[in-house]
């Protein structure tokens, strides 16, 4: 009998999603082309994003071209300009997409928009980039909003893919691993100086975990990899907790043309 149950609600359940799909089809995120699920990107706006590609810098994971001088030079041994003149408080970076005109309505549709249903497609495409980090021993921590931003926007997008990219790798997620004890301006239109300024101890680790960090190899995540200085300052605080390794995820990653 309870099999019975569980068919006919499974058989009305898929009548009335279809039912919805006919009368309001799913829609690409990005230009509005309808799709065959919710959250897919449609075949014309994948033709508009950009794919973060080797060669690229082996910390920061910046793409750049490699002229005819370095075509001996192996894409493990190549780091950017910035990475070479200071080091990194995190060990790698990856991410996605190019941070351009392509990418950059899905990102804010998904940061600003209420696009959360963005989630289940741009997670397994950075479960999949982000392999090698995704070891059963680590651990995805995602990074924070104030919870005066969070109160208005309503949810971290930032967690909302660490949780996803947890469930799909069977790596363990600490959503509130890490705290914004600041509530720090939007960094927007400031340039790298003023950025690392604005967010300078910024973060702390949350006393729920104290000690739990100590000799873990931590996956930061969040959407966007501008000058890199909110990621490093989380970067700071997980090292000076005893993490192991800090290695980040993030969907796209701005490069100055």
């Amino acid at each position: 009998m309870q099999h019975l149950y569980r068919s006919a609600y499974l058989f009305s359940k898929g009548i009335l999603t279809w039912g919805l799909d006919v009368i309001l089809p799913p829609r690409c995120p990005v230009n509005g082309d309808i799709v065959g699920a919710v959250g897919a990107i449609s075949p014309r706006a994948w033709k508009d994003l950009t794919f973060v590609t080797d060669p690229s810098c082996r910390c920061c994971g910046v793409p750049f071209v490699v002229d005819s001088m370095t075509d001996s030079v192996q894409p493990d041994d190549l780091l950017c300009a910035l990475c070479l003149t200071a080091p990194r408080p995190f060990d790698r970076a990856k991410s996605l997409f190019v941070y351009n005109d392509g990418s950059r309505k899905m990102v804010l549709a998904f940061k600003h928009g209420d696009a959360l249903h963005l989630h289940t497609t741009l997670a397994p495409l950075l479960a999949k980039a982000g392999a090698e980090f995704l070891i059963p021993s680590a651990v995805i921590v995602p990074v924070p909003l104030h919870w005066m931003r969070m109160v208005k926007r309503r949810y971290n997008q930032a967690a909302v893919l660490g949780i996803k990219i947890g469930k799909l790798s069977g790596v363990t997620c600490w959503p509130d691993a890490l705290l914004r004890t600041r509530h720090t301006p939007p960094q927007g239109h400031k340039n790298a100086k003023d950025r690392h300024k604005n967010v300078a101890g910024a973060f702390d680790i949350n006393p729920s975990y104290a000690g739990q960090c100590s000799g873990r190899d931590i996956v930061l995540i969040d959407d966007v990899f501008t000058t890199g200085a909110t990621l490093e300052e989380c970067a700071k605080v997980l090292k000076a907790a005893g993490a192991k390794s800090v290695n980040i995820l993030t969907v796209a990653r701005a490069v100055k043309e």
